[in-house]
Formats: C-alpha cells, structure tokens, sequence
C-alpha cells in the first residue's frame, strides 16, 4: 500500500465523499431527464424545419450530456459496486473520473461559445464592440479549461486533488465570470430595445428575467463548488456539486431555446388570425396589437429565430369594409 493511501485512509468516510458523489450522480440524473424533455420539446416545435444549425447544437449537446451521464455512473458503480470495501482502490482516480471533467469542459465552454452565437445575432444591425469583448473572453476562458484538465490527468490519487485547488478555484471562477458577463451583454442588447410601447416592454421585462435567473443558477453552482471546496477540502462535496454543472449549462441553453414557445403572445390572438388566413381572409381589428409589435419583433425574433420559419406579408387594398384576399410569401430565414 502506498505512503499517499496510507495518509488518505484515517481520512476517508463514505459518508461525505462518495456519499457525496452519490448524491450528486442521483441530481445529475434528474437533471438530464429534464434535458431529455427540452430535447424532445425542441425537435416536436420544429419538426418541419430541416436540419439547421440550433438543431445540430441541441443534438450535440444531448449527445455530449449523455456520455457525461455514463462516465459519472460508471465512476460511482467501479468504487460502491466493483470494488466495494477495498481501500487501495477507493483512493485511487479511476480513469472516467479524469474524462468526465474533459466532458464538463466541453459541454459548458460549448454552451458559452453559443450563448456568444446567440448574442452576436441579437446585435446584428449595431456596434460590433460588445460581441467581440465577449467572444474574447470566452476563448481566453477556454485556455484556463485546459490548464484544468492538464492539472486533473497529473492526479493518482484523490489526496492529489488538494494540491490542485488552484486549477479547481481558476476554472469555477472563470466559468463563473463568464456567466456575468454573458447575462450582462444580452439584458443590455435587450434594454436598448425598449419600444415604449407596453406590451412589448412587458416582453424584454420577462426575458430579461429569465436571462438573469439562468444565468444566476448557474454562476451559483460554480460559486457553491468554490466555496465548498475550499471549506472542504478533505471531503467530495465540491465534486458532487460539480457533476450538476454540465446538466444544468445544458438545461440552460435548452430552455433559451424554447423560450420563444413559452413567451409567445396571447394564443387567443394568435390562432384567430390564423383561422382568418387559413380562409383567404383579413380582418384589421385582429391585428392591432401586431403593428405596435414591429419595433420590438427584430430584436426579440433574432433572439429566437430559427433556419425555416415563415415569414408572411401581407398586402391590402385601400377599402377595409370587405373581406380581402391575403398574398402570402414564405422566405426561409438565414441559418441561426
């Protein structure tokens, strides 16, 4: 037995190490069956839109978060189930420990690299000055990722964790300022949308909101793997509250993704105009709040537009007092 499990051995209980890990592989679970549930509801919304690139995004990141999945399960069956009870084992690294951080590392700068996608569109038309401030940012954290998965695979053993910390404190730091950053740049893009116009002030107060509360949960996670790493050092804690991040980063892009289902206008509006339209027939006082929507439709549509939506125009005669036909052209939007 080596002089390191020797050290490690008073100071191993199961309780709060992987106990822990347990734990944190049972949340992570929960958590990727809501991933599987955004996945689906995103694919049903745009079923008939053809393959694009949100959609390959979405299909990578499930893909990812899966095997993810599979590496953090397998790490908790080889030392509970495989090696149950057999010290020397419990305090070496196991090989999908080291690659499940490699898979983190992906997911959540991947998630950050789209959320800069995402913002680089919501500010089409402006100063370019912001989303490139940000895409720096983003790629300098990138480099910090990796100093943190040459630090874990220079790891044996657990005990060589603590000499780490400093890679641990850097990357969760980091992730945790890119967050900030991220939410800033899209509630400003947003602010500077207001209409002065109610209904659409309404709308970027939610979405606003919502940008900040995702945002917030996941700087949260990074800041609690911070501090509980850091108070803790001995125990796995802070590892089993950082199998949580990968499946909440993804959870977060994927409900951005289908905001725009659940923020659409009210549905009574809505499906009344298409019943008009589906008949050949335009009525004006059905679309009233539509034109006080047309400042605030580019930024919030740009926000959420997706390769394949539809967009209609429609022309009318001078005389509203008749039933007037509709000419309806389809354009497919440029690839989001």
């Amino acid at each position: 037995m080596s002089s390191s499990t020797q050290d490690l051995i008073p100071q191993l209980h199961l309780g709060d190490t992987f106990g822990a890990l347990f734990l944190g592989v049972v949340f992570a679970a929960i958590l990727f069956g809501l991933s599987n549930i955004q996945a689906f509801f995103y694919f049903q919304t745009h079923r008939g839109t053809g393959i694009s690139f949100p959609k390959l995004a979405v299909a990578w990141l499930w893909t990812l978060d899966t095997l993810h999945l599979f590496l953090i399960v397998h790490c908790i069956y080889y030392y509970l189930v495989a090696h149950y009870a057999d010290i020397s084992v419990l305090t070496e690294i196991v090989w999908s420990f080291k690659l499940q951080i490699v898979i983190d590392v992906m997911i959540i700068y991947g998630v950050h690299l789209l959320y800069f996608h995402r913002i680089w569109i919501v500010a089409k038309g402006r100063s370019r000055v912001l989303p490139i401030v940000v895409g720096v940012i983003v790629t300098l954290g990138s480099g910090v990722a990796i100093a943190l998965i040459w630090a874990i695979y220079q790891c044996h053993v657990f005990s060589d964790l603590i000499e780490i910390e400093w890679a641990t404190f850097m990357s969760l730091g980091t992730v945790a300022f890119i967050d900030f950053v991220i939410a800033s740049s899209l509630c400003y893009l947003l602010a500077t949308s207001r209409t002065g116009f109610s209904n659409t002030d309404s709308m970027i107060t939610k979405l606003m909101a919502y940008i900040i509360n995702t945002g917030c949960l996941t700087s949260v996670c990074s800041l609690t793997a911070i501090i509980t790493c850091a108070v803790m050092p001995h125990n796995f804690i802070f590892l089993g509250v950082e199998f949580l991040m990968a499946k909440l980063y993804v959870n977060s892009f994927l409900a951005l993704l289908n905001a725009r289902c659940y923020l659409q206008p009210t549905a009574g509006v809505n499906q009344s105009s298409e019943v008009h339209m589906r008949h050949g027939i335009y009525r004006p006082e059905l679309n009233v709040m539509a034109s006080q929507d047309d400042g605030f439709q580019g930024s919030r549509n740009n926000m959420f537009k997706h390769p394949g939506d539809d967009v209609i125009h429609l022309t009318r005669p001078a005389t509203p007092h008749r039933p007037i036909e509709v000419t309806v052209e389809t354009n497919s939007f440029s690839s989001v």
